[in-house]
């Protein structure tokens, strides 16, 4: 019994599972926004398993495909696969049990769900490779995010619409934004292991510059969401306080320290999550 809880202790610590917050309130936005009304307590169950399942498949799988690159990067070589808390096998395991789970509830929920689900597979499985490939990989991990607030919307509306793409737009390009600030902390690292990263290529102060540009973007298209459906004041309201924040995890950041990164990414962008979904909700129904 001790060896099993330990086992899912270290899985929990593998994937990060607190910061599944930066999913789940995208998603339930896309549910909220969709019919401007809570879904019942069956669609809410089975999206929020789903969004679960998605991310363990794709924070496992790029724990497994990067083991290797990860034991020779100080920076996560006490992470459990390099340490041996956790067999790569088991990992692998995961990922692939979690990438059935997300398709079954797919198909719970209607059948344009389950005919997208191959789209949310590629994009798990594939991101974490991007990095062996271009620097714009950060936008294939946005990319990845987005389908959250898609496939929200979708669960309950199985229409695609403008204010979809643009609430799903506005979540890939901020995620890619604070991707680029995460991965200015491996920029010697990435060159001498041939990776590719924005900061790698162009420099620690053109990536901060692109990143705050990707935020000021992701702002603009929740107002653009907010407009295309009417919304109250409330909503900006809400995408007020996201871009103070976001003006916040900036101000954390610069090329000479980057020692406040942690707090930008983890910490503000969680915030942020919940402050959006938070005043969406009270624009519905206050």
């Amino acid at each position: 019994m001790t060896s099993f809880k330990q086992t899912l202790r270290q899985t929990a610590v593998n994937i990060k599972v607190e910061h599944t917050i930066f999913a789940l309130p995208f998603a339930y936005l896309g549910m909220v926004l969709a019919t401007k009304t809570m879904p019942g307590w069956s669609v809410f169950l089975i999206v929020t398993v789903a969004m679960v399942a998605a991310r363990t498949a794709a924070m496992s799988l790029n724990r497994y495909l990067d083991r290797h690159i990860d034991a020779r990067n100080p920076r996560t070589a006490n992470r459990p696969i390099p340490v041996g808390t956790l067999s790569a096998r088991s990992v692998l395991a995961v990922a692939l049990v979690s990438l059935v789970v997300l398709v079954i509830m797919a198909a719970l929920l209607n059948p344009l769900c389950l005919l997208l689900s191959p789209i949310a597979v590629l994009a798990l499985t594939g991101y974490s490779a991007l990095k062996r490939f271009t620097w714009l990989c950060h936008f294939g991990l946005g990319f990845t995010d987005a389908i959250a607030p898609a496939g929200g919307w979708l669960a309950v509306n199985p229409r695609f619409s403008l204010p979809m793409i643009l609430l799903a737009a506005a979540v890939g390009i901020w995620i890619a934004g604070f991707d680029i600030i995460y991965a200015c902390q491996d920029v010697e690292f990435d060159r001498a292991e041939r990776l590719h990263s924005l900061p790698a290529r162009f420099g620690i102060p053109t990536a901060l510059l692109v990143a705050k540009l990707c935020h000021v973007a992701m702002v603009a298209l929740l107002l653009g969401v907010g407009v295309a459906l009417g919304m109250t004041w409330l909503f900006y309201v809400g995408v007020a306080v996201a871009a103070g924040l976001l003006i916040y995890e900036h101000s954390l950041i610069n090329p000479r320290d980057l020692s406040k990164i942690n707090i930008a990414f983890f910490t503000v962008n969680s915030y942020i999550a919940g402050t959006l979904f938070v005043f969406t909700l009270a624009s519905l129904y206050v």
